[in-house]
């Protein structure tokens, strides 16, 4: 077994691989970029190297320097976790020559299962079922439309060198496909540096289930059984599970037989995961399935089936990568209960799932009861631009899948993030949806149910609104006693905590802003308690009851309430059970700041780079015509009119990076 590896990568999967190596005795070596000299895998190694700037393209991109660092610490081994240099078959072979141990499959291997259209050959020829389409080499666009035409609509376009949802289009009329085509085009050239596609026929209702696979340098491979990766959105993973729901069990073996068959034939050492398509029969299950690709690497809802399988899948790519066989063979791998993965990711669902950049200024996240939490943040970390925005996996286990939708949903209800937006509340929603937890499970499943999973945010009630007035009262109030202690007079007035106010003849006046505008809150305190009356209400009786680290805990009218609660100057963000709320305080008195938003300009939503303008100055443009591309987060964000206008400035040219809030486009029209 190695004495130290490095690890090649950041984030949650850096800190998974460093919880092993430690259970094993082995040294971690940790990389980073300068976004991430205080990171938390950095903290948790035991050797750290700077690699350069934030941009991937210039730290955990650069292979070369990666390499000298293992040199420079003496590491035997790279693991490279997922993304980045996972399935980078080039730097594969540059550890091979600078006689380091890649953790991870060979290159050829690599090279075989990176282009879509070569894997899809080599399946065929080892009998392992295909979808109908075309992977051939000639890219001319007018020859990509003729074997969609042929193949028959809907087709799905798809980077020949993808993963992880880039490079894909869904098109359903030949009208739409050079759009299509293009817009694929750009985003797998900007994620995989290679533009070249496939085209196969769209299977409706398709199942996306994935075999987790495990090959040793001594010819043996095996499975470890199914993950059902089918609630995505946009072809991003949402939820995954482990074993698939409604798998028949001939259809399990068939499946589990054709993945290590998919798995010999390119000569595969290490962990990797086969994905096939199932078309979902008329009773809801699986049935005829077809390969759609080999993810050579480890995934990211591998602990899943830890969790079904007990088995600890870095630890069996260590042994595997030191040149041990496989811990098990196939007849000694069972899987039991179920498990259930979310990604709890820093991004708006209600601003079309736009990533969320800031602060982490309240980071709480659930434990016990089944539940394992894997991260790479702690409470005020950022949320750098420039990476993924994932927070946390959240991952519940139970004896059946009914158990662990439970056992998931109150771990998302006891989570907390403040500073930035989530899809907590979304993925709460998805997972108690009736279809879902009755296993009625596709690809289209989060589309079909857009309005019910989507729908807007929630507006501050009274009970929401009288809890952030009481929390602003006893915030003054403590600040009131602060001063009287720093005068030396514990008996003072000020230093009361019952409300006092000096000429106490009214009630004290609370304004708050929501995404819906402002309301106010008057708060009177009268024999013991506050009487508060929100705007357009009746007086209701409240009272604080405590406020600590877990929270505000409050009595309004006859019932006890708890709020998660972060207040960050005049911001306050209040959780319940299934909803997070966000209010300013407004100060009447105060005078505005900033500047006036136009109506007629369209504003950056994050940091990013265009990377396309599709107009120029003076040009007319109806509402919903694209605009320019910004790219951000690895994703491409089409900005489109919002009403018929004409184009009067234009500031950023194809290339230009964007700040937040950047004015990208001006009006003369009424748009």
């Amino acid at each position: 077994m190695f004495k130290r590896i490095l690890i090649a990568n950041r984030g949650e999967i850096a800190c998974r691989v460093i919880e092993t190596a430690r259970r094993l005795g082995i040294e971690t070596v940790a990389v980073y970029s300068d976004a991430d000299a205080k990171a938390m895998h950095v903290d948790l190694a035991d050797y750290a190297v700077r690699l350069g700037p934030a941009p991937a393209r210039e730290s955990y991109l650069r292979g070369e320097l990666i390499l000298q660092a293992a040199k420079d610490t003496g590491a035997e081994a790279i693991h490279p976790g997922y993304g980045f240099l996972s399935e980078n078959a080039d730097f594969a072979d540059a550890c091979d020559k600078a006689g380091i141990v890649f953790i991870g499959p060979p290159a050829d291997a690599i090279r075989a299962m990176g282009s879509k259209s070569e894997a899809k050959a080599l399946m065929g020829k080892a009998g392992v079922p295909l979808t109908p389409g075309y992977h051939g080499a000639d890219q001319d666009p007018a020859h990509l439309k003729a074997e969609a035409d042929r193949i028959g609509y809907p087709v799905l376009i798809k980077a020949s060198a993808g993963g992880g949802g880039k490079g894909m289009r869904l098109v359903e009329r030949t009208e739409d496909f050079d759009e299509a085509l293009a817009s694929c085009r750009r985003e797998a050239s900007a994620s995989f540096g290679d533009d070249r596609v496939l085209v196969e026929r769209f299977v409706t209702r398709p199942r996306h289930i994935e075999m987790q696979v495990f090959a040793d340098s001594h010819g043996n491979a095996v499975h470890l059984f199914e993950r059902d990766c089918s609630i995505q959105r946009r072809h991003q993973k949402v939820v995954e599970e482990a074993t698939a729901p409604g798998m028949p069990e001939d259809l399990r073996q068939r499946m589990g037989e054709a993945a290590v068959a998919a798995a010999k034939a390119v000569g595969y050492r290490g962990a990797g995961t086969v994905e096939f398509i199932a078309e979902t029969r008329p009773d809801g299950t699986p049935g005829d399935f077809f390969f759609m690709e080999m993810n050579t690497r480890l995934q990211v809802e591998h602990p899943v089936t830890e969790l079904v399988t007990g088995q600890d899948l870095v630890e069996w790519q260590l042994r595997v990568a030191a040149g041990e066989t496989l811990p098990m063979d196939q007849s000694e791998i069972f899987a039991f209960g179920h498990a259930m993965e979310v990604r709890l990711y820093a991004e708006d669902p209600d601003g079309g799932f736009l990533p969320s950049i800031g602060t982490l200024n309240r980071l709480r996240l659930p434990d016990g009861n089944d539940i394992r939490v894997d991260t790479g943040v702690r409470e005020g970390d950022e949320v750098s631009p420039h990476y993924d925005p994932m927070i946390a996996k959240l991952i519940a286990f139970g004896d059946d899948r009914k158990e662990a939708i439970r056992k998931l949903i109150a771990a998302l209800r006891a989570t907390e993030a403040a500073g930035i937006t989530t899809n907590r509340d979304f993925l709460i929603r998805v997972l108690a949806d009736k279809d879902f937890q009755d296993g009625t499970l596709d690809t289209g499943f989060i589309a079909a149910r857009e309005a019910a999973l989507l729908p807007g945010r929630a507006r501050a009630d009274e009970s929401v609104l009288i809890a952030a007035a009481l929390a602003v009262l006893d915030g003054e109030a403590q600040s009131a006693r602060r001063r009287a202690s720093a005068a030396g007079d514990p008996h003072s007035p000020w230093a009361m905590a019952t409300g006092w106010r000096l000429n106490d003849s009214g009630p004290v006046d609370l304004r708050f802003r929501d995404f819906e505008g402002e309301r106010s809150v008057s708060a009177r305190f009268d024999s013991g308690h506050w009487r508060c009356r929100v705007e357009g209400g009746d007086p209701i009786e409240a009272l604080l009851l405590g406020w600590d680290s877990d929270g505000l805990r409050v009595r309004i009218g006859g019932t006890l309430m708890r709020f998660g609660l972060d207040r960050t100057g005049e911001r306050f963000t209040l959780f319940s059970p299934s909803h997070t709320y966000v209010l300013d305080r407004v100060d009447p008195l105060a005078a505005a700041t900033g500047a006036d938003q136009s109506d007629h300009a369209l504003t950056a939503p994050m940091p990013g780079k265009v990377t396309a303008v599709f107009v120029k100055k003076g040009d007319t443009v109806k509402a919903g015509t694209s605009l320019m591309i910004l790219e951000a987060m690895k994703m491409e964000h089409t900005i489109k009119a919002p009403a018929d206008g004409v184009i009067e400035t234009l500031p950023y040219a194809e290339g230009d990076q964007v700040g937040d809030g950047a004015v990208l486009v001006t009006f003369e029209g009424d748009a």
